[in-house]
């Protein structure tokens, strides 16, 4: 993959626009109605309570250098520099019963086109009870070599695509597929970014599966001329020999915020590789019990974890302005642990999910 270089003067560009990125609205305590009309609002006693923590850690961590506050490695690739945080969390990795699940997708006859749930039943009354006894059907024969096909071949984009067409993107057949692959082929992304588009990322959080641990790895840009650099390192995750991507609201911001960054320096696109958009599985979970899917808030209701010291993801921008406007250091602590703490919570989500919709012990 080429790599077209960024100038070294793109930091102190974006830095001079920051001042004007605000791309949020602070609404009073127990504005409901104002919270409808926008995603990407902030309750104005969180906003208070962020700056005063902004105000807080620069004070703390003034004059302290970057390498005695973070422990990392430098990462060299085609593209420069970039910095790497690693750190190691303990979780529980269910076992999937992959041969119950395709016992259990081989006796769904809806998969084949032209089969609803009434023909179904009138199938098996007649004695097609499994997909390949749709073979001897000489009007589904044809649609079912096709579903055979599909479902034999193994590929779980292919299978996901099928399942999805037929039922729903979040039907838990389509997160069943997860089994297809080794847990060690999950890829857990979250990404902190300047703004909600056509602004660079700064930080790119990467959980993957080592020896039974999620091992967390967080590429941070020192600069924003590091942000090609970090690209590239993330890449290096996702092209595997059978990757598996999981997310929380994946599919409509980190992914296509990915490619529009990987289209402006000129590195291709992002792979098609297997997505598990835990926002979706979640919304059909838990939509009408609960009254936010926010991961935050998901992470508090099902996983039983309280953050502390938290900071909006909205307001990420500014405290990385401040250590881009100041030096200090003290602002991206709050920013490397949100973004780790969204990767662990995903995982663990995730992991929650596939217990709920598969089964597993």
């Amino acid at each position: 993959m080429s790599a077209t270089h960024a100038p070294a003067r793109i930091g102190a560009l974006w830095q001079k626009r920051m001042e004007t990125m605000r791309e949020y609205e602070v609404v009073r305590d127990g504005n409901v109605f104002g919270t409808s009309f926008s995603n990407n609002v902030v309750f104005l006693s969180d906003y208070e309570q962020a700056h005063n923590q902004l105000d807080t850690l620069v004070e703390k961590y003034r004059n302290i250098p970057f390498d005695s506050l973070f422990s990392g490695t430098e990462i060299l690739n085609e593209c420069g520099v970039c910095f790497c945080l690693n750190s190691r969390q303990s979780l529980r990795i269910p076992s999937l019963d992959v041969d119950r699940f395709m016992s259990e997708i081989m006796e769904d006859l809806t998969l084949v086109h032209g089969i609803g749930s009434r023909t179904q039943a009138r199938l098996r009354s007649k004695g097609y009870r499994k997909l390949p006894d749709l073979m001897q059907n000489p009007k589904f024969r044809p649609y079912t070599h096709e579903v055979l096909k599909f479902l034999h071949g193994g590929n779980s984009a292919e299978i996901m695509d099928l399942i999805g067409g037929r039922h729903a993107k979040s039907h838990p057949y389509v997160l069943a597929t997860a089994g297809l692959h080794e847990p060690e082929n999950y890829v857990f992304l979250d990404i902190e970014t300047l703004g909600l588009f056509s602004r660079p990322v700064i930080l790119f959080g990467i959980g993957i599966i080592d020896n039974g641990n999620l091992s967390v790895h967080q590429y941070l840009l020192r600069d924003i001329d590091e942000e090609q650099s970090a690209l590239m390192a993330m890449l290096g995750h996702v092209a595997g020999d059978h990757p598996a991507l999981v997310t929380f609201n994946g599919k409509s911001f980190d992914v296509p915020y990915i490619s529009d960054r990987l289209a402006y320096y000129g590195m291709g696109s992002l792979e098609r590789i297997p997505h598990f958009d835990v926002l979706h599985f979640s919304r059909r979970r838990w939509k009408d019990h609960l009254p936010s899917l926010r991961l935050t808030a998901l992470e508090k209701e099902i996983l039983g974890i309280n953050r502390k010291d938290d900071i909006p993801g909205q307001m990420v921008p500014e405290f990385y302005e401040t250590y881009l406007r100041t030096g200090n250091c003290g602002p991206l602590v709050p920013i490397i642990e949100h973004n780790k703490q969204d990767v662990v919570s995903l995982a663990l989500l995730f992991f929650h999910l596939l217990g709920e919709f598969y089964g597993c012990r």
